[in-house]
């Protein structure tokens, strides 16, 4: 037999706070509850579920709103990045996430090399539209130099 209740806290495989799921009787009443990370669905809670969407939302637009200003901030700037190259324009190595991540950060726009969204390693001089990912919703694009040095 299934009830449903609403998660007061984050539980791993099977929600986040807020969240109203369906689950076994025995598994609320044996684990959930005793532990508060679940409370009964009743009209109090209800109003609480709502509450916590509201602040979520606005948490989210808050969130978004910051990313796009660093997106724009991110966009107006390009960084030129000096390697080592051969003859023919090749380089001695290649130039990575994190050099790129590296070399906006010290131009005052804390990137991780996680949020850099380059398919391969650049390997050739030359300038490059590099786009880095600020949020889930919100992406920028940098101009990237590989100059030689």
């Amino acid at each position: 037999m299934s009830i449903q209740v609403l998660l007061v806290a984050d539980v791993k495989d099977l929600g986040s706070e807020g969240d109203i799921v369906s689950v076994t009787s025995g598994y609320a009443r044996n684990y959930l509850f005793p532990r508060d990370l679940a409370a009964r669905v009743t009209p109090e809670t209800q109003k609480r579920v709502e509450r916590i969407k509201r602040e979520r939302e606005v948490a989210r637009k808050a969130e978004v709103e910051a990313a796009r200003q660093v997106a724009d901030k991110l966009s107006s700037t390009s960084c030129t990045i000096p390697v080592k190259a051969g003859e023919t324009d090749k380089l001695f190595g290649s130039v990575t996430e994190t050099d790129i991540a590296n070399a906006l950060s010290a131009q005052g726009v804390a990137v991780d090399k996680s949020q850099v969204l380059l398919e391969k390693p650049i390997k050739e001089l030359g300038v490059y539209e590099i786009p880095i990912r600020i949020h889930a919703e919100v992406n920028a694009t940098v101009k990237v130099w590989v100059v030689e040095e």
